[in-house]
């Protein structure tokens, strides 16, 4: 019972990372807030202030963000 909802949500995300791209707001597992600049195969490039961009891997953005926080990460 539990395998099924953890593959859908499993799909989502690789679903969600395949349509990245460069200009996309994004939330990463470690709560950085940034925007895509480049994108390879495996790793991500974000813009997260003027001139200071950090490299990481795909797999640890967590969410595209569209018109600023979701609700339920708003503080």
């Amino acid at each position: 019972l539990m395998i099924r909802p953890q593959q859908k949500r499993v799909k989502e995300q690789q679903n969600m990372l395949s349509q990245l791209k460069a200009g996309d707001e994004v939330l990463t597992a470690s709560g950085i807030l940034g925007t895509v600049k480049d994108i390879t195969d495996r790793m991500v490039t974000l813009e997260v202030d003027r001139n200071v961009n950090l490299r990481l891997l795909k797999t640890q953005v967590a969410q595209v963000l569209k018109g600023g926080l979701p609700a339920e990460k708003q503080a």
